[in-house]
């Protein structure tokens, strides 16, 4: 599954949906978390359990609600039989969380997208989604229910950049998905006004390592895409550095356009070429 861009999409708002499907995003994720209130979460579940039975264009997933709340219960027992895509479970905390709600599930559960940051103890088990791979369809992190839950004014500095300690739970979060084996999907950028800022937000995440992000609105996933894939010139030099081991099968490093490339270069010229390919 090509998850580049995942389109939130409040699952309250059954009018959105349509325009949703159709921004270009990779996946959407039809929320009942946080955008929806507590009155509406049955007629939240019943819209996205509505469209999961119509023909999908696009990969669904659903955010459930928490597991330690009183309404992941019906959330599955509204959208399983809709077969979605993947499940988004928010405050997950380590594999015992994944764990927990493949329980629930039973037979044949859709992958599992954690949001692994939301809690302060969920910091402490980013290394252990690594015994759920099989599982996962990748790791996400949050970065505004974190600071809530232990008095931060703020995860972000005045430019927008964000503080030491979420950019620790950023980092994290890269390297466990990493070890998992998973997509490192980046978090969400709040400002839809701001595509400049949102174009140098979407190339820090791909340089770092990330794989595709989150999105709030249908204007910032053309961007993301974008950001995500890699360039033509990125294609040739990855083929050229393919093609130049495999004319020294037995190299250990090779000189290219003047500089040396060994095999980390290689591998991940082999990942360009991956991602190229969508």
């Amino acid at each position: 599954m090509t998850l580049r861009s995942l389109l939130f999409v409040p699952g309250d708002r059954p009018d959105r949906f349509a325009k949703a499907a159709a921004s270009g995003a990779d996946a959407l994720i039809l929320d009942l978390e946080d955008s929806v209130a507590p009155e509406r979460k049955a007629q939240a579940r019943a819209a996205v359990a509505d469209w999961l039975a119509g023909d999908r264009t696009i990969p669904g997933f659903v955010r459930v609600n928490p597991l330690d709340g009183d309404q992941t219960v019906a959330d599955l027992a509204a959208v399983l039989p809709g077969r979605p895509d993947g499940l988004v479970l928010p405050k997950a905390e380590g594999a015992a969380s994944v764990r927990a709600l493949l329980a629930l599930i039973g037979d044949n559960p859709p992958p599992i997208l954690p949001i692994a940051t939301e809690t302060p103890a969920a910091i402490f088990q980013l290394g252990s989604y690594a015994a759920t791979t099989t599982h996962l369809a990748g790791l996400t992190w949050g970065a505004e229910d974190l600071p809530a839950a232990i008095g931060a004014a703020t995860s972000r500095e005045a430019d927008g950049r964000y503080t030491p300690p979420y950019e620790m739970v950023r980092a994290l979060t890269l390297f466990a998905a990493h070890a998992a084996h998973v997509p490192a999907i980046e978090t969400v950028f709040p400002r839809i006004d701001a595509p400049d800022a949102l174009a140098d937000y979407v190339a820090r995440a791909r340089r770092d390592g990330f794989t595709g992000m989150m999105a709030i609105h249908p204007a910032q996933v053309a961007t993301i895409n974008t950001g995500f894939t890699p360039t033509a010139d990125e294609l040739a030099h990855a083929r050229a550095i393919v093609a130049a081991f495999a004319a020294n099968p037995g190299a250990g490093a090779l000189q290219l356009g003047g500089k040396m490339i060994d095999r980390p270069h290689l591998k991940q010229a082999q990942q360009i070429i991956s991602r190229g390919g969508r």
